[in-house]
């Protein structure tokens, strides 16, 4: 049997390299034929996912984390120049402990250092990974850090008319909110990063008074594009000051992997990630891989680490829906990665057993 991997990071636990790694393992030891492709929607794991899939290379910068503590963080760069940057390399919430946890604070300014060390290397065209933030300042941060590295002393337009003339971004997300109201940036996601009602109408207030002060200053307003309240609102700040443009990171992977030739080749795609849910099928990777197969009469088998909403995964088009996590097992022990990877070679030995019969 030909099996494709292509299962995105089960966060907290293991990356999408070592979650294939550990199916692979498992499945090639009975007799099956495994290819992997590592997997991310543009959040956690980008970096190494399409880094892969465009054969580049890693280079370190020396930036600032959301608290503007010195750090080294890595991007890459492909053969043709393009740059690949996972903006959480910068001001992810990783960086964060619970008691740091404040988007009233936290910067994007180490994400404008990161872009600017890549101009600086002589890249213009960019693949931007949005994802796992632990700020909510609209992307004022990462303008001010691209100001400060590029252009000192300068305006961003003095930035936009010089270094950044040529520079074409593309953002990886599928993030489709806007930058403030409702369903804007603070409203959905400051609270998981440590905002109190109060911090979040604040912030609603600070993005919506920096969306209107960049409007009348641009002549445009970009505020409620999709995709402009992702990362707390740092996909705002490409898509206003930037020109960027959004693509579903899911399906600008997959493109690069050449996934739809690859499934001539397969008789059955496995994809998954942590938790799958009603969620996946609103553009999550599981759900851009189960449609592509779906279109070349491909099975998809959704493994999880847990799966809710089966009914509803199973109607969507997926052929299998499992969790790899036993029943009553803790969460806390479900994420150690020495038991995750237990759970998977379980889970291969019970459905190999399965198909044999």
């Amino acid at each position: 049997m030909r099996i494709l991997l292509a299962i995105d990071s089960f966060k907290g636990c293991l990356s999408s390299a070592e979650v294939e790694a550990a199916f692979s393992h498992a499945l090639t030891a009975r007799g099956a034929e495994v290819r992997s492709l590592p997997m991310s929607d543009g959040g956690e794991g980008m970096l190494p996912a399409f880094i892969t899939a465009l054969h580049g290379q890693l280079l370190q910068a020396k930036v600032h984390d959301p608290l503007m503590r010195p750090i080294t963080v890595c991007y890459g760069i492909a053969p043709d120049g393009t740059a690949v940057i996972e903006t959480a390399q910068a001001c992810g919430l990783t960086y964060l402990s619970a008691e740091e946890r404040n988007p009233l604070v936290a910067t994007t300014y180490g994400v404008g250092e990161l872009v600017a060390h890549a101009i600086q290397h002589g890249c213009r065209r960019f693949l931007i990974g949005l994802g796992g933030s632990g700020t909510s300042d609209a992307g004022k941060g990462m303008l001010q850090g691209l100001t400060d590295s590029l252009a000192p002393g300068c305006t961003i337009e003095d930035v936009l008319n010089g270094p950044l003339s040529d520079c074409h971004f593309i953002l990886a997300s599928d993030v489709h909110n806007p930058l403030y109201g409702p369903e804007g940036a603070a409203h959905i996601f400051a609270p998981q990063k440590g905002a109190t009602p109060e911090m979040v109408e604040e912030l609603d207030r600070r993005a919506r008074q920096f969306a209107e002060e960049s409007a009348r200053r641009m002549g445009r307003d970009a505020s409620f594009q999709p995709g402009a309240g992702a990362a707390g609102g740092l996909g705002y700040a490409f898509l206003q000051y930037l020109q960027a443009t959004t693509q579903s990171g899911a399906d600008l992977l997959l493109d690069l992997c050449e996934f739809d030739t690859l499934l001539t080749h397969t008789d059955l795609v496995i994809t998954g990630e942590g938790h799958a849910d009603r969620q996946t099928l609103m553009g999550k990777l599981p759900e851009r891989v189960m449609r592509r197969a779906q279109a070349q009469h491909v099975p998809v088998w959704l493994v999880a680490g847990k799966a809710s909403d089966a009914e509803s995964l199973l109607n969507a088009g997926f052929s299998r829906v499992d969790s790899l996590t036993p029943d009553g097992m803790p969460l806390e022990e479900a994420i150690r990665p020495e038991v995750a990877r237990k759970n998977i070679h379980r889970w291969v030995e019970t459905v190999w057993n399965q198909l044999k019969k």
